[in-house]
């Protein structure tokens, strides 16, 4: 059998037809019809008000940050188990990261700890939250849809509420997840989404940060246009960003969102095979979904204590599979920041998790062949 790719795009829909249009009109760069197709296209689907789209997910974050005027000596609360693109937001506007130690079964930020955290290491002053003994508030909360799956957000907007903590949704991996049937991104004052290569839909690159706030949108497309107030003139009226979307990305976006709910469909079918074949299987354990959560199951991981050694068998065997990402908290840049945690769930799941082929097209037989890799190592 051939090589089993991991996380594949599909492109089976208007992707050609859409590009053509663009190459044939000439409109192929930030400005176009299709940008703002796109945008609307993932706002309706999120059931939030408005989209800008930008190159990328990680952008997408920078812009929230420094919308919101986070800043040197401010504090941003993340996951520890998250792609490193959360921390770095805080990083561009030389705030500081507070890490929190992940549920050791959804694999989703501790909620008992992130409240014990604010309740026993904080203190409000003039309606904001500080660290105790610091000049350093904590201006915002960043939870990551780790693998589409969700946390409690009900609880965590409370949670934000009663400290007066900004709620931005890195919901780069989660278009089409649900909580309690609201759709991720709907939860924070503005969100992002991701479409890298290996997501569930893809424009190769980009991005698309959404909100209910009108002000909000408006301003934050304009910052993704380099602040141009007029075009004319060249004239600018405040630091902006070259960040806006292409035409000819947000036409294969189009063309992508189009099949989305089909994409969602097989993704689940997939989760489901695994879940079943694998199930009973030496160690093995799967990321737990609760009740209230309805997952795009965009990449299935499970747990095993033989994680390296299924590694190894699969990569021989030419399927690609992944290790989770290294917690935050590990890596040489974060090692001096704050981490919250009690029992360091968070080194537990990165060594013993893996991620395996999860592409939207990925056939039964390819599944199966998984299957019996994995099976063979016990």
């Amino acid at each position: 059998m051939d090589m089993i790719p991991l996380s594949l795009p599909h492109f089976a829909g208007n992707e050609w037809k859409y590009v053509k249009d663009c190459l044939d009109t000439g409109w192929v760069s930030s400005a176009g019809a299709y940008v703002t197709q796109f945008e609307q296209m993932v706002a309706d689907f999120a059931g939030v008000k408005y989209g800008i789209a930008c190159v990328n997910g990680t952008s997408g974050l920078h812009l929230t940050m420094h919308m919101h005027d986070v800043k040197l000596g401010d504090r941003l609360l993340v996951p520890n188990i998250t792609f490193i693109a959360s921390a770095n937001a805080a990083s561009y506007t030389y705030a500081d990261p507070i890490f929190v130690d992940v549920d050791p079964e959804t694999w989703q930020m501790d909620l008992d700890l992130l409240e014990s955290f604010l309740e026993n290491d904080c203190e409000n002053r003039d309606g904001l939250t500080y660290e105790k003994g610091t000049d350093h508030p904590i201006k915002a909360i960043m939870p990551v849809h780790v693998l589409g799956n969700m946390c409690n957000m009900p609880r965590m907007v409370e949670i934000c509420d009663k400290y007066n903590i900004l709620i931005i949704e890195d919901a780069s991996e989660s278009l089409g997840s649900y909580y309690n049937g609201k759709h991720s991104g709907g939860f924070g004052k503005m969100s992002v989404f991701s479409f890298n290569g290996n997501k569930i839909i893809t424009t190769g690159g980009g991005g698309v940060i959404v909100t209910d706030d009108e002000a909000i949108a408006k301003r934050c497309k304009h910052l993704t246009t380099q602040a141009k107030a007029d075009p004319n003139t060249y004239y600018h009226d405040e630091i902006g960003f070259n960040y806006r979307l292409v035409n000819i990305l947000a036409a294969v976006g189009v063309a992508q969102m189009e099949q989305l709910p089909d994409f969602i469909l097989k993704k689940k079918a997939m989760d489901a095979y695994y879940r079943e074949h694998l199930n009973g299987v030496g160690d093995i354990r799967f990321q737990k979904v609760e009740k209230e959560v309805d997952p795009n199951c965009w990449l299935f991981t499970f747990s095993s204590e033989k994680q390296a050694d299924i590694l190894k068998k699969l990569q021989a065997e030419k399927v690609i599979a992944r290790p989770f990402w290294m917690p935050m908290n590990q890596l040489p840049m974060f090692t001096q920041k704050q981490y919250v945690s009690k029992n360091d769930h968070s080194r537990k799941v990165h060594a013993e998790s893996l991620s395996i082929p999860s592409s939207v097209n990925l056939e039964e037989a390819q599944m199966a062949e998984v299957v019996r890799i994995v099976r063979s190592c016990f």
